[in-house]
């Protein structure tokens, strides 16, 4: 049973979460603090596995409380539940919170919110996915200007002028950075030339991110008996299913996401066809032997798949937790609860939509959706804007 703890200096507002989550008490155990200092009385008494925190408390308000859950229990998810006025005093808590949710709060989207933290919490964590990365072996370390600019993000002091100079020591990544930026993925009126103007453009994290996805792929690099055309392939479909996320509706700040999740969902296969070879060129045998997808073979042989793998590696490096979870779950987007099209549905049409786009490179408009993905995208309620989203594929190319 997973264990929530609650956190308010408002009794209140306890008494009422008690009673909007009360159906919920055989399926979840859960504590309610009344402040900082108590919440961390009963961590260290006790195990929790999600605390949810309100952000102005006097004392110890909720950015604190969840740097300390985060130094002391980093695998406890972090989420912060703030008012509209408060965006200022949020911002302190954008390095240490997993999620944030904006107050009030009614009881599906906290029920929501917390299924889907505990569902990616369980899945990177089970032994199927310790057993691979137990085999990955040593993962590459970041580069210097990768961590100097992740510590420089989670200051709240930090300038954008700032993040331009860490990023502008490494000449490769301030290369990539800046193609990625004009690339078609955020659609910008003009062609920038700096990364101050980047940063100015699209912000701090969103940069940060672009850097880190430009740091990924340069750290894995196949081995030698991994075909190129493989490796080509595996960007080409990172670069186009980022350029149709970015085509799909959805408000700027989701889109900025859901294209870094769109440029690294597949990150998994190149750990593997890094750090697993053997695995990978199974894997490949297997697929084409069976005539299924590539990642039904990978769960087939190794009991998960690079879906998963991808994620788990990267909710280490430090990609935003929404990012983390669309990547988790873009070949299996039911397995969580959705309301409305969100991050990670949309990098699963994406996703969808790049390997049709890849299969009828001149007009995917007669392609044929297969029965399981039928089946997928009528769960989760968007069969009927298929169309609509594979004509903004077919556009996101022009």
């Amino acid at each position: 049973m997973k264990r929530i703890l609650f956190v308010d200096d408002e009794s209140k507002i306890l008494d009422g979460m008690r009673r909007m989550l009360y159906s919920d008490r055989k399926r979840w155990e859960m504590e309610f603090a009344d402040s900082g200092e108590a919440a961390l009385e009963k961590c260290e008494a006790a195990k929790f596995d999600v605390v949810i925190s309100d952000m102005r408390m006097p004392g110890m308000d909720g950015a604190t409380l969840l740097g300390h859950i985060c130094d002391r229990y980093p695998d406890t998810v972090r989420i912060i539940l703030s008012g509209y006025s408060e965006v200022a005093l949020t911002t302190r808590a954008v390095p240490v919170a997993h999620r944030f949710l904006a107050k009030p709060c009614n009881a599906a989207e906290l029920q929501s919110t917390i299924e889907r933290v505990c569902t990616l919490q369980d899945l990177l964590s089970s032994p199927e996915i310790r057993r691979i990365i137990g085999a990955v072996g040593q993962l590459p370390s970041l580069s210097s200007t990768l961590t100097s600019l992740t510590e420089a993000v989670r200051d709240p002091n930090t300038s954008m002028n700032r993040v331009a100079d860490i990023i502008e020591q490494d000449l490769a990544m301030s290369a990539k950075v800046l193609q990625l930026v004009n690339s078609a993925f955020f659609g910008l009126a003009q062609k920038v030339t700096s990364l101050r103007n980047a940063v100015t453009y699209l912000g701090m994290e969103t940069i940060k991110n672009l850097a880190l996805a430009s740091e990924t792929f340069r750290v894995f690099v196949p081995d030698r008996r991994i075909p190129q055309s493989v490796c080509e392939s595996m960007q080409h479909n990172a670069h186009r299913a980022a350029a149709i996320a970015s085509a799909l509706p959805m408000d700027k700040k989701s889109r900025e996401v859901a294209v870094v999740a769109a440029l690294l969902h597949d990150i998994g296969r190149l750990i593997m066809a890094s750090k697993m070879p053997d695995q990978f060129c199974a894997v490949m045998a297997r697929s084409e032997e069976r005539g299924c997808e590539y990642f039904e073979a990978e769960e087939e042989l190794l009991g998960t798949s690079h879906a998963e793998i991808g994620a788990y590696l990267l909710g280490l490096w430090g990609i935003p937790n929404l990012a983390v979870e669309a990547i988790a779950h873009h070949h299996h987007p039911t397995r969580i609860p959705h309301s409305g099209f969100d991050i990670s549905m949309a990098v699963y049409v994406a996703d969808l939509l790049a390997h049709e786009l890849e299969a009828h490179p001149e007009d995917a408009t007669g392609s044929q959706v297969g029965e399981a993905d039928r089946a997928c995208l009528e769960t989760l309620g968007i069969l009927p804007r298929f169309a609509e989203f594979r004509e903004l594929a077919l556009q996101s190319r022009k």
